[in-house]
């Protein structure tokens, strides 16, 4: 492939790439070098809706469109590292297809959820259904290393707010969970009767029993860290202090459109850059990907998106000081996706660039395929 210099820009040591290709043959080139590096793959492959859309047109022979994101798939898994994911955007057309077909290529055994998306927010009233929602469909190269890694996303203001100081404890804010556990696999040290400071006698309810030993929870009381309601006489609850507490969520398979955006907003967003081209109808928002890439990845991992479309893997990526490799086909390769990543490099301020306070920097190669030089006649 060919670096063409009057598309690229920026500092290029970070080897991003933005490459002029089809996605198979891309990534047939850089098979090796790619070889189990990638943290991150996210595709948006067309979904065959049979319409035509501005800058792509959707209306393949099943079968043929079966075969391409096939060809797809088996070029990219081998690029995954061992705690990477591969997630891939599809409708309710196409879910059931390309998950049987996913699942015959890199085995059941590496599907790892299927992420409902809030896509829209209004009503399509000129249809038997209102069809809101899309899917990711998630596959791990390995999916217990993959659950061992993945990055939980942000505490909600609900999970915060469970933390209190009612004790005034000078460790700070606390929430308190359950003293017992469920009897089990418990050993005999965990079954006695356990005595407040005022006195008063507690034993855990049938069928459990302390989460601690005698000796460990009687240390915990002296230090102030078994609470015991606010008149000394309620049952003995742990306190977990805020400041000790990884804060974060445990991914949910429910994205609603105010924590992951609308395609309707991710379209705006693209008129913001691009007032006088026709941009794509359907693109997916920048606070969609940037919570895939907080669950998949870290900062200085690499992300690949091989069906990259406007480039919103690649802005997102680069905001999130990921390294990424992008591929696409058409010419908004150019007109979009060359030009919007300039602009981030600019520091374009759309899209997660204010709640990241993006103010640019990096850069980026932009490859194509070599084309053969013509011989005059």
């Amino acid at each position: 492939m060919d670096a063409v210099a009057s598309l690229s820009c920026g500092d290029q040591r970070s080897r991003n790439r933005l490459i002029e290709a089809d996605n198979v043959a891309a990534l047939s080139i850089l098979a090796e070098e790619l070889r189990e590096q990638v943290r991150c793959i996210y595709i948006d492959p067309p979904y065959n809706t049979a319409e035509r859309w501005t800058h792509f047109d959707d209306r393949l022979d099943h079968d043929d469109w079966l075969a391409g994101v096939e060809s797809s798939i088996r070029a990219l898994w081998p690029c995954l590292a061992d705690d990477g994911s591969l997630w891939m955007s599809i409708d309710d057309g196409g879910m059931h297809y390309l998950k049987v077909l996913a699942d015959q290529i890199v085995g059941r055994s590496a599907f790892v959820t299927t992420i409902v998306w809030e896509h829209r927010t209004t009503r399509e009233n000129r249809r038997t259904f209102s069809n809101n929602h899309e899917y990711i469909l998630v596959y791990a190269k390995d999916p217990e290393r993959f659950r061992a890694t993945r990055n939980r996303v942000a505490a909600t203001p609900e999970m915060l707010s469970r933390y209190k100081n009612p004790d005034r404890d000078p460790r700070g804010p606390w929430q308190s969970v359950s003293a017992n556990v469920q009897a089990g696999h418990a050993t005999a040290s965990q079954f006695y009767e356990l005595v407040a400071p005022n006195g008063r006698r507690h034993v855990p309810p049938k069928g459990r029993c302390w989460v601690y030993t005698r000796e460990r929870i009687e240390e915990r009381i002296a230090n102030g860290e078994v609470w015991f309601g606010r008149g000394g006489n309620g049952v003995p609850r742990l306190k977990r202090f805020l400041r000790d507490s990884q804060l974060g969520a445990t991914p949910e398979t429910l994205w609603t459109a105010d924590v992951a955006g609308t395609t309707m907003a991710a379209k705006r967003h693209l008129l913001s850059m691009f007032p006088d081209e026709e941009v794509f109808d359907t693109p997916k928002p920048e606070e969609l990907i940037a919570r895939i890439l907080t669950i998949a990845s870290n900062p200085g991992d690499l992300i690949l998106d091989a069906y990259l479309g406007s480039g919103t893997t690649a802005a997102v990526a680069h905001k999130m000081s990921r390294r990424w490799v992008g591929i696409e086909k058409g010419p908004h390769a150019v007109t979009h996706c060359a030009e919007r990543l300039r602009r981030v490099v600019e520091g374009e301020p759309g899209g997660i660039s204010e709640l990241l306070g993006w103010r640019g920097g990096g850069g980026f190669t932009f490859l194509r395929e070599s084309r053969p030089e013509r011989v005059a006649a």
